[in-house]
């Protein structure tokens, strides 16, 4: 969710919280002090009542409630003299000139008693507060309304007013999105007079000329590395097979220095398997063009052919459709030949390698160890199953380092005899 929209969410939350606290407060204040204006009415109304009842002796006779709103009842002294005014809400049937029948009507109620001619008298005063309803109603639908209303006044404000605050700061987001290292782009700068973006942009660009500057160092030491490393081991190669070209060698002799060859050449492998997963976790490799994966695939079937046919393996490949992503075609072939010398390499004889493609995904199953393979190892950098001493360890991780780098899905399963490795890539 965008910086405005969380904004919003909140200071909606927030002013649907105050004015529904303030909506309450606010409704019980004006309840008491319309209910004090009733009451203090139905009081100057009692008095009234009583001074009309000392002239006119039929109203201290008036047991039902009609137009005027009162009744009067004797009662005995012991039941007067405790009596306290009482103010109460209560529900009165009345009928109006449009109405058919008597309706329930709201109405505020005060019982007293009085002394008159030393008799004493209930007097029940009534106040009809169906007009005092409305009003309260009323307030609350204007309250729904000023609600509404701040509402779409927070999100005009949001989507003129701060949109143009913001405006530097993504600005600023986008060409952080387009920074890559070695691409050889400028930090990224936006014009602004606001403090804080400012602060932010040269705390950014302090970052990014850091990172800069190591990404810089570390693609020397790596160049240097493997300058370093590859000539002194080409060089023990050399001299071990112009030794063995001597011809003067005893059987063991020979034996030992071929040993040592193999190991030399183990190294140089290990090296450049080393050096080129660095240069994909750095990002080395930014030449995307469109590729077919269909070719790439037979052309590395092709070139691992004679190691197939030396172990008597079947290679079968079955196309539905033609496979193309866009990605550096060096890395697509690293990516695409692992998984084949994989699945040559750790064969059985006669074994078979079943290629899928399809224009979402290949799959490449071989048979092998009948042993199934850890899932959470085997990619991980110089994992070996038991009993397997062939290859640097390296392979699966530079296929799980490349597929980071693209969004590619690699996954393993084994299936009774087959061990699958399925490329899932992204769709377009």
């Amino acid at each position: 969710m965008k910086l405005l929209n969380q904004s919003l969410t909140y200071l909606s939350v927030s002013i649907l919280a105050i004015i529904t606290i303030w909506a309450v407060i606010f409704y019980f204040n004006m309840l008491k002090e319309i209910k004090s204006s009733i009451d203090e009415g139905l009081e100057n109304y009692k008095r009234l009542i009583i001074e009309n009842a000392q002239e006119d002796a039929t109203i201290l006779t008036k047991k039902y409630f009609d137009e005027s709103f009162f009744t009067i009842k004797k009662i005995s002294k012991k039941q007067a003299l405790p009596f306290k005014d009482k103010f109460y809400d209560t529900i009165l049937y009345m009928q109006d000139a449009d109405d058919q029948e008597p309706e329930a009507e709201p109405v505020r109620m005060l019982i007293t008693s009085f002394k008159m001619n030393g008799q004493y008298y209930e007097l029940k005063v009534a106040n009809s507060m169906v007009e005092e309803d409305d009003l309260i109603e009323e307030l609350l639908f204007d309250i729904i309304w000023l609600y509404v209303s701040l509402i779409i006044g927070i999100i005009i404000i949001n989507n003129i007013i701060l949109k143009k605050l913001w405006k530097p700061f993504y600005h600023l987001l986008g060409q952080l999105k387009d920074f890559r290292l070695g691409a050889g782009k400028t930090l990224p700068h936006t014009n602004t007079k606001t403090k804080e973006f400012l602060d932010l942009q040269q705390a950014v660009n302090a970052l990014l000329q850091h990172t800069t500057d190591t990404y810089e160092q570390q693609k020397q030491f790596i160049g240097n590395a493997s300058h370093e490393l590859q000539t002194p081991l080409a060089i023990s190669r050399n001299k071990l097979e112009l030794l063995i070209e001597k011809g003067n060698l005893q059987h063991e002799q020979a034996q030992s220095i071929a040993e040592v060859m193999d190991i030399i050449e183990r190294l140089v492998r290990l090296n450049k398997s080393l050096l080129l997963l660095t240069k994909i976790e750095n990002k080395q490799f930014l030449e995307k063009q469109t590729i077919l994966i269909n070719e790439i695939v037979k052309k590395n079937v092709q070139n691992l052919g004679e190691f197939a046919a030396f172990k008597n393996i079947n290679i079968t490949i079955e196309e539905t459709t033609d496979l193309l992503v866009f990605m550096d075609i060096a890395l697509a072939n690293v990516l695409i030949s692992n998984l084949i010398r994989n699945a040559i390499f750790h064969n059985i004889s006669h074994g078979i390698v079943s290629i899928k493609i399809n224009n979402e995904q290949v799959e490449i199953c071989n048979t092998g160890n009948h042993q199934k393979l850890t899932k959470e190892l085997i990619f991980t950098r110089f994992y070996k199953p038991q009993n397997s001493s062939n290859g640097t360890g390296l392979g699966l991780a530079i296929v799980k380092a490349i597929s980071k780098v693209y969004g590619i899905n690699v996954s393993y399963s084994f299936n009774k005899t087959l061990h699958c490795f399925k490329l899932e890539f992204p769709r377009k």
